[in-house]
């Protein structure tokens, strides 16, 4: 697949208030690993670095860290895995109704907030390859359960590209495939996926 640049931000209603900048991809080899690697907010995101340690790095996914951190879910994603993240670009948050992100970042709303980030994260390692095999083994919709116990769906939309629908029925763009990390995978997605409750 591609990458491209595209203008964007990263999670905010799980996440914070970030300001919004740009999401610049640029593909370079990583002998270390063998997979390409990608340039999110200004830095390298290096296939043999966890997924915490790279986005600690990057200027776009501050609000992801901040969330992340008021979770108490850093050690949970610094762990062996591996992880598939479905990572929300902050634009996707502006859409969330006002005072969202600062409610559900409040040390009284933890569960909630685990809760919603950990419905963005999958068991295992799905990248583009693995989600399209499990896409056609299910007849054109793979079901994936979430580590929050939740369910997303996963489909294909053309001959090359993927969406992810949440439990509310709402469907999410995998806008960047296949970020590896050294425990897992990041898919970038243009909107927040929800869970039922």
């Amino acid at each position: 697949m591609k990458r491209t640049s595209i203008k964007t931000p990263l999670i905010a209603s799980l996440l914070t208030l970030a300001l919004g900048g740009g999401l610049v991809l640029n593909t370079v080899q990583a002998a270390d690993m063998g997979h390409d690697t990608v340039t999110v907010g200004g830095q390298t995101m290096l296939p043999s670095k966890d997924i915490v340690d790279n986005a600690v790095n990057s200027a776009d996914h501050t609000t992801l860290v901040a969330a992340v951190k008021a979770a108490g879910l850093v050690d949970t994603l610094k762990g062996k895995g591996p992880f598939t993240v479905f990572a929300p670009v902050n634009s996707a948050f502006t859409a969330l109704p006002a005072g969202t992100v600062d409610t559900l970042l409040k040390p009284a709303n933890k569960a909630t907030l685990t809760h919603l980030l950990t419905y963005h994260v999958v068991a295992g390692k799905l990248d583009m390859m693995t989600l399209a095999e499990k896409i056609r083994a299910g007849g054109g919709k793979a079901e994936l359960t979430t580590v929050a116990g939740g369910k997303l769906w996963a489909m294909m939309n053309g001959p090359h590209n993927i969406t992810i629908k949440d439990e509310k029925g709402d469907v999410a763009d995998i806008t960047t495939y296949d970020v590896y990390q050294s425990n897992g995978v990041i898919q970038v997605i243009d909107k927040v996926l929800m869970p039922k409750s």
